[in-house]
């Protein structure tokens, strides 16, 4: 599996935010990533934490061509699926299964899943992945944590997620095992909801500069 995680950070680019995004109306999702876009956040994930995220995923993936739309708290080889039907074009989730190892073999669409440990950041390795979500990042033991792993795990790239701010990023990015980190504060709820599309892309701008 190690070509999927290839194909991630691929996809990726020189993107060091992704947007983690939960969408209550789908009618946001595409004003939304359009927003993000323009700010220099191509890559994001909308999490499958609401009724609308199925829905958002789709219209998102279809209609803004210039995003690349993933899909995030992932928690069963359906929703794996049903993602991936709706147009994901990489998978996110908090931990990792051998259940979604397996449906990820069979998958074309990347996998990026979470772990803590020293032990799961082992498994995954073993597994043929080479990036990984580090969740959640701030109360497994932050920056200083991950910066630990680089030496007996080298080979291993993460993208920080949990407690991931504008105040904290560069902590994170500035660490040789880090591709990127993933974030909310980009697309806050309440521009969201009043439909600031403003700001959201302004708040991407900024978090695109991030290195």
């Amino acid at each position: 599996m190690a070509h999927r995680s290839q194909d991630l950070v691929s996809l990726l680019g020189n993107q060091t935010v992704i947007p983690v995004i939960r969408i209550a109306d789908a009618a946001h999702a595409v004003p939304l990533a359009r927003a993000l876009a323009r700010g220099g956040l191509r890559l994001i994930e909308i999490t499958l934490r609401t009724d609308a995220a199925l829905e958002s995923i789709r219209l998102a993936s279809q209609e803004v061509p210039e995003a690349v739309v993933g899909a995030g708290t992932i928690l069963s080889p359906r929703q794996y699926e049903e993602a991936a039907e709706a147009g994901a074009r990489f998978i996110v989730s908090p931990g990792i299964t051998q259940a979604l190892l397996k449906t990820a073999e069979d998958s074309e669409v990347p996998f990026l899943p979470g772990a803590t440990t020293a032990s799961e950041v082992m498994e995954a390795r073993d597994a043929g992945l080479s990036f990984l979500k580090f969740f959640p990042a701030e109360q497994a033991g932050g920056a200083s944590f991950l910066k630990a792993l680089s030496a007996p795990i080298p080979d291993i790239r993460f993208c920080p997620t949990g407690g991931v701010s504008a105040a904290n990023a560069v902590s994170y990015l500035s660490l040789p095992n880090v591709a990127c980190v993933g974030g909310s504060w980009v697309a806050p709820d309440s521009a969201v909801e009043a439909g600031d599309w403003d700001r959201v892309e302004q708040l991407a701008r900024e978090a695109s500069g991030l290195r």
